[in-house]
């Protein structure tokens, strides 16, 4: 007997006729032998409701209200699986996140998993229950109620198999697994059948909306094999797991886009030791993360100062970004919303020189003018002006021969 975890999430959930669907399937895996976890997201648009309600309600809302507000989502999603199970004659048990509990820190929005406490599940899956837990959520120290970002079911699935040692660990989806890039954009754009953990971690940072990131993270420190699949059809779909020497044979494995970061430039700062860390300080004292960052040569005494933040926490940066300006004597603040982020990403960079020199040179040839440039050991990512996302995109596919494989 094994021990299976599954989450579906939004699309997956999004009508009565899809919730029987996925407890047929939820069924069908119980049946043949295994003990079962489920962990769902909210019905498809239903947090999207959630938000644009608190927004209607006051331009910043509490934090801690404000994860009270979207956590609610899931818990229709949860009582709506395990009534369709118990009418098909299973015994089945939904899970809040306080009621596992999920802990996590207080960072709202953002919370990170410290521990999950699975005794009272272990119970119930000794008699036999199919247990369904509410994705996306936790609670804290204090019995307050948290959720994990974006895409946080994934999260909470992962931190789930690890914690129960579960066998195997599925995330359904709409999609049939990885590709190299969104089929949405490149028709002949390929499925991954096995993609390692650091490729699959970097993807996800960088725009790739199959996996939340922190659920790549979860996987790899704990050896966590997942299989990325669709809940609409039984085919195979992309194993992340542990890299091996075939995976490193690949010299770009896929092509990720971000369309939600926004450039803020600090014109004229003071060239002084210590000021970049004046201006960033803020910001991650408010929790707001920022990812690439610029600064230019100085000249007479001061440089510009450019980085990119999340589009959600775009108006508290750039409102903290201005008092900091005000603060260090800088000229302006500038900003630019109309910028997408463009990444290629494959573990054979590390061996293999001139990676770089193609992804330019692709770009350069359509026009395309690259704004900031930022490199890790298996990836690069350039910012772009937003209008080019598809056709970059394209390009680089087609440059590093993407289509083929």
């Amino acid at each position: 007997m094994a021990l299976v975890v599954q989450k579906y999430g939004g699309t997956s959930m999004g009508s009565v006729e899809r919730i029987r669907n996925v407890a047929k399937r939820v069924a069908k895996t119980y049946d043949a032998g295994n003990d079962m976890v489920v962990v769902v997201s909210a019905m498809a648009g239903e947090t999207n409701k959630l938000v644009a309600l608190a927004n209607e309600v006051c331009e910043f809302p509490d934090n801690r209200e404000y994860d009270v507000l979207v956590a609610a989502g899931e818990q229709v999603s949860i009582a709506l699986l395990a009534m369709c199970l118990k009418a098909m004659g299973y015994k089945a048990k939904s899970y809040l996140g306080f009621q596992v509990p999920i802990l996590t820190d207080t960072s709202y929005s953002k919370a990170r998993i410290e521990s999950i406490d699975d005794k009272k599940m272990r119970a119930d899956l000794k008699e036999g229950t199919i247990l369904i837990v509410a994705g996306f959520q936790g609670v804290d120290e204090f019995g307050s109620v948290t959720t994990l970002g974006r895409g946080g079911s994934d999260t909470s699935a992962v931190a789930l198999a690890a914690a129960l040692k579960a066998d195997v660990c599925e995330i359904f989806t709409d999609v049939d697994g990885v590709y190299t890039t969104d089929p949405n954009i490149c028709k002949d754009a390929k499925k991954i059948e096995r993609i390692s953990y650091e490729e699959m971690l970097e993807l996800a940072s960088l725009g790739a909306k199959v996996l939340q990131i922190r659920s790549v993270e979860f996987a790899s420190k704990y050896n966590v094999d997942v299989h990325v699949r669709s809940s609409f059809n039984e085919n195979l779909g992309t194993m992340v797991t542990k890299e091996d020497k075939e995976m490193e044979a690949v010299l770009v494995s896929g092509i990720a886009y971000a369309k939600d970061e926004v450039k803020i430039a600090v014109m004229q700062v003071p060239d002084k030791p210590g000021i970049a860390a004046q201006i960033l300080s803020p910001l991650s004292d408010a929790n707001i993360s920022v990812d690439m960052i610029v600064q230019n040569v100085s000249e007479a005494g001061s440089t510009d100062f450019t980085f990119t933040v999340p589009q959600a926490d775009f108006k508290k940066a750039l409102s903290i970004t201005k008092e900091t300006a005000e603060a260090i004597h800088a000229k302006e603040v500038l900003s630019d919303e109309n910028v997408t982020k463009v990444s290629i990403v494959g573990l054979g960079m590390r061996s293999h020189a001139g990676v770089a020199t193609t992804m330019f040179q692709a770009l350069a040839k359509e026009g395309i003018n690259i704004q900031m440039i930022s490199t890790s050991e298996i990836k690069i990512s350039v910012v772009v002006d937003a209008k080019y996302t598809e056709l970059a995109v394209r390009v680089l596919h087609d440059a590093f021969g993407l289509a083929g494989k």
